[in-house]
């Protein structure tokens, strides 16, 4: 099949959150499985020199963008053997960031366009064009609107994937018209009308011919007034129209035997790993001892993360318990601020790093004993699954991709790959952290447990596969 792939960011050109992490490794796993599957993004100012160096020029179209006849520069690279284009606009994508502009409903409607303006020049009709999260939810309306009476573009099916339901692309009404050129006809209950505003999320969910999200608890969960947003009316009503596929990881990027960022290689070697803590530890400025559990979080830092539950038992936590504790990320000021004020208060045992960066993340998945995520809700997650390839023993709430991929450790049968807790409260999080720390002291067992963990297949093999089969059902001819 040939299938495309549209989203507002992908690894390694622009990262701003797990979406990136999908459409950097999901491709790539559908073109080892034998399909012709390529990435549209736009091109912006942030992506580094690196990969700008790289691109060739193929050509322009002009988007219209209500009213607007915008210009549109196509550049292109291959990347791991899969074909990347850029949408080259100044006026939208030549800034700082990504997102969070007064101007964010005009840029990424102009996305929107621009992907299906780009095909003819790109001379690549999908059989599957697969969209990401609200930046390229109206694709599926727009094709519908503008484009089916093409016969080019009239056999082209989509699936619209929900990475993150929160986030939903609301706008003034003002955006039907004049940006998509979408009749108000379109502006109704059963269409793209969200309390009186223009949803392109609620576009992809209802005019896309599949949906999914990142895990099948996650596809549970938003059918529910409490984790919905308003949405989980309409979710119900899709049926088997939606489904819940678990994001993978990339394991050829993220390998603990070939991560050049960690100062002792390993594929399952316990002590191996403790090495690297050894020289965490050190890098961190906590005193190095074997005998201490290392937990990590890397997180961002904001409510949905559980950081209020980590607030609430942090210094008696700390002041009672022999443990250390990382925590690397960035976010609302205020958490920055309580962590490192934390930090000032136990410097033997906390270490704050308020930045991004991805070889400190590295080490810490390689030299940590535990990896916190007591996240209040979180769709799929990425970072226990990295944190598993590595051997570091997850601590999560039962929620969303978390509890689908992680299984709480039973010392009876010796199966699990991690330690969970299910209602979002500190003091269960405080039990749970506790109950981790035991096992590590207890070495049969946490061989056992670290051994689940390194045997678990993190790829994107199987959640490709599942990927196939939704394609083959919506193009399959009636």
């Amino acid at each position: 099949m040939k299938i495309l792939f549209a989203a507002a960011e992908a690894g390694p050109f622009i990262k701003t959150g797990g979406l990136a992490d999908v459409i950097g490794a999901l491709p790539k796993a559908l073109k080892q499985a034998g399909h012709d599957v390529r990435v549209v993004l736009p091109k912006y100012k942030d992506i580094p020199a690196a990969y700008t160096e790289m691109l060739q020029h193929l050509g322009e179209v002009t988007v219209p963008v209500g009213w607007r006849q915008q210009y549109g520069g196509i550049q292109y690279l291959v990347w791991d053997g899969v074909p990347v284009y850029f949408i080259d606009n100044e006026y939208y994508f030549g800034r700082d960031g990504v997102y969070g502009y007064w101007d964010d409903g005009e840029r990424f409607a102009y996305l929107n366009r621009a992907v299906l303006e780009i095909l003819p020049a790109i001379d690549f009709f999908p059989d599957v064009l697969h969209c990401h999260d609200w930046h390229t939810a109206m694709i599926p309306l727009l094709l519908q609107e503008h484009y089916r009476w093409n016969p080019e573009y009239a056999d082209i099916r989509t699936v619209f994937t929900i990475h993150n339901l929160l986030y939903q692309g609301i706008f003034p009404y003002e955006v039907l018209g004049d940006l998509l050129s979408l009749p108000h006809g379109y502006f109704t209950t059963d269409g793209v009308e969200y309390n009186g505003n223009v949803s392109f999320m609620k576009a992809g969910l209802v005019f896309a011919d599949h949906v999914t999200t990142v895990s099948p608890t996650y596809a549970s969960e938003i059918r529910t007034e409490h984790y919905g947003y308003g949405m989980d009316g309409l979710l119900r009503s899709l049926g088997d129209r939606m489904s819940g596929i678990v994001n993978g990881v990339d394991v050829k990027l993220y390998n603990p035997s070939t991560d050049h960022e960690l100062a002792v290689r390993y594929r399952t070697s316990l002590a191996k790993k403790r090495e690297n803590k050894a020289v965490l530890q050190r890098e961190l400025g906590l005193p190095v001892a074997p005998e201490i559990p290392l937990i990590g979080m890397i997180t961002r830092l904001v409510e949905p993360k559980g950081l209020d539950l980590v607030t609430r038992i942090m210094d008696e936590w700390l002041h009672f318990d022999e443990v250390q504790f990382v925590v690397l990320g960035t976010g609302d000021r205020a958490y920055e601020d309580w962590f490192k004020e934390a930090g000032y208060r136990h410097p033997e045992k906390l270490s704050v790093q308020i930045k991004f960066s991805d070889g400190l993340s590295r080490r810490i998945y390689a030299g940590s004993d535990l990896f916190l995520m007591p996240s209040r809700f979180e769709p799929c997650g990425i970072s226990q699954l990295l944190a598993l390839r590595y051997g570091s023993i997850p601590v999560v709430r039962e929620t969303g991709g978390l509890n689908d991929t992680v299984h709480a450790y039973n010392e009876f049968t010796g199966e699990g790959n991690g330690f969970t807790f299910q209602n979002f409260n500190a003091h269960d999080l405080l039990h749970t952290l506790r109950r981790s720390v035991s096992f590590y002291h207890r070495p049969e067992d946490w061989k056992r447990i670290v051994a689940n963990a390194f045997a678990g297949d993190y790829s994107w093999n199987s959640s490709a596969e599942a990927y196939i089969d939704i394609y083959k059902q919506i193009t399959q001819k009636p």
